[in-house]
């Protein structure tokens, strides 16, 4: 299951650049859109002028300073005008303040904080909050995962496809955690992933058909999916694409692309000491 961190670094990344509009015309937006951030400023300043609670000027205002767009780079600054905005209803601005206070990334770790605001997100059916609020459910602070409370978080955000969400679900019934072990029910979430081009997705989904489980066997798809998440820069597809190479297994033996491969796959720090060793015993042949 994917690391509340690396939700959240995805958040302050992604997440900020979907910042919400305003419905009908909107100067601060478009000046960003076109790259003039010292006018998306000034804009969405104005727009504060006539009602200090616009969320989506508060979240552009924020988004600035984490980017350093048109002034200097402060995460902390931004941090509050995503609080200000989050506050006022921006549901942008809930999660990514949520999902920092969450780590104390550039805020005050807050943990209670944390679970307040992505909530606030979620009411407003923010996917990537409600895909956040699962993985707490199933870490739960350490004790018992919470998996009813997980599974309906992740449902919820998988209607609103978020990918993330649609493979934790996937990895649920194919590993039988919390619900009834269902190959056929995992590969149809794994599915739903890999639509949106999620490279884990596509390594799970892959290993479904290349073992014919819950799916009819086709390991020449199987390949192509290891071939997509290898390309996308996913290490363990890397490292089994290297291996199938090597083998021979579900395609045509190639040395000298396996060890492209799986050097590729442990410059991304996944070694393989047996996949090594193969290889080098199959060179010296």
């Amino acid at each position: 299951m994917r690391a509340v961190v690396a939700a959240l670094l995805c958040a302050l990344t992604a997440g900020a650049a979907h910042a919400q509009a305003p419905s009908g015309p909107d100067l601060a937006f478009g000046a960003f859109q076109r790259g003039d951030y010292v006018a998306a400023m000034g804009e969405a300043r104005k727009r504060l002028t006539a009602d200090p609670k616009d969320a989506a000027a508060l979240t552009l205002i924020g988004r600035l300073h984490l980017d350093g767009a048109g002034v200097a780079r402060d995460p902390a600054e931004a941090m509050r005008w995503f609080r200000r905005a989050a506050d006022a209803g921006g549901k942008d601005a809930a999660y990514l303040f949520g999902a920092a206070t969450l780590t104390g990334r550039d805020t005050p770790k807050d943990r209670g904080n944390a679970r307040f605001y992505l909530e606030k997100a979620a009411a407003q059916n923010h996917p990537a909050a409600l895909n956040l609020l699962g993985e707490l459910a199933l870490e739960n602070d350490g004790g018992a995962p919470d998996f009813p409370r997980a599974i309906g978080f992740f449902r919820r955000a998988a209607a609103l496809d978020d990918a993330d969400a649609a493979y934790a679900l996937g990895l649920l019934y194919k590993s039988g955690r919390g619900v009834g072990q269902d190959a056929g029910e995992a590969a149809q979430w794994l599915r739903r992933a890999v639509a949106s081009a999620h490279s884990a997705a596509m390594v799970e989904l892959a290993i479904l058909e290349f073992n014919g489980a819950g799916v009819a066997r086709d390991r020449a798809d199987a390949v192509k999916l290891l071939r997509r998440a290898a390309e996308a820069g996913n290490a363990v597809a890397q490292n089994r694409l290297a291996r199938l190479l090597a083998e021979g297994v579900g395609v045509e033996k190639d040395l000298i692309e396996a060890a492209r491969w799986n050097n590729r796959a442990r410059s991304a720090g996944l070694v393989d000491a047996k996949l090594d060793a193969l290889l080098q015993g199959l060179a010296a042949k």
